[in-house]
């Protein structure tokens, strides 16, 4: 290998980021670190972002209101092509196209049963777009508590090796440990902080979308309300 590439790695070596005294960043924060309770706390991060990924690809306006397929059905109503839009609708998977195809299934009950179909299937499917992202509140409530749970249990034996060693600890050593101890909380606020932000971003997010969409399917079966005439 080149001389100046190694002379390279070896400056990079001695930088502030190896670690703090004699202690690399990856034992201070990963191992031992936190301990086992740490090592929980970061499987619990990966996790995290691998839910805050999926919440972001699947509450999108393109999965909830596509407007290609608005214009599809909107189209088809405006033609009276009930029953293509029933079919259409019911191979289609957005929440749009699932609660218009709920109303229009209705249509031979009259347009009172096709609204109480609307919104139970718009109840239905809000309710599985909030179940999809609870795990996100779950780990931003679980998280902090889990740290609090290692650093508290960090003191614990901090303490106890004051006792074992006669109550006169070297300042230094104790110092260190409890610090590392630390590290649980920390690492329980990585997880914590991003999960509830994105839960309540997407929280809103459905609860806006999911309003537009029951408004805008209402708008459509405007023509089967009683004494509404026939453009």
């Amino acid at each position: 290998m080149d001389a100046s590439v190694l002379g390279t790695l070896d400056n990079l070596g001695s930088l502030p980021l190896a670690g703090i005294g004699n202690r690399s960043y990856f034992e201070i924060l990963v191992w031992p670190g936190g301990g086992v309770i740490g090592l929980v706390l970061w499987a619990l991060s990966i996790v995290m972002l691998s839910m805050v990924i999926q919440a972001f690809l699947n509450i999108r306006r393109t999965n909830i209101i596509p407007s290609d397929k608005l214009v599809q059905i909107k189209e088809m109503f405006e033609n009276k092509q009930y029953r293509e839009a029933i079919e259409y609708s019911a191979q289609q998977s957005d929440y749009l196209s699932q609660i218009v195809h709920a109303a229009l299934s209705e249509a031979p009950r009259g347009y009172t049963a096709m609204e109480k179909a609307l919104e139970e299937a718009a109840e239905n499917r809000t309710a599985k777009l909030l179940r999809s992202i609870e795990y996100l509140n779950l780990l931003g409530n679980v998280g902090p508590m889990l740290g609090l749970l290692g650093t508290v249990w960090g003191m614990i034996m901090a303490f106890f090796t004051i006792v074992s060693s006669g109550g006169v600890p070297n300042p230094g050593d104790l110092a260190e440990a409890l610090g590392i101890k630390l590290v649980c909380t920390l690492v329980g606020l990585v997880v914590a902080i991003p999960a509830l932000t994105v839960y309540g971003i997407m929280r809103n997010k459905i609860d806006a979308m999911s309003q537009e969409a029951v408004i805008t399917a209402q708008d459509l079966m405007g023509s089967f309300r009683p004494g509404t005439k026939a453009a």
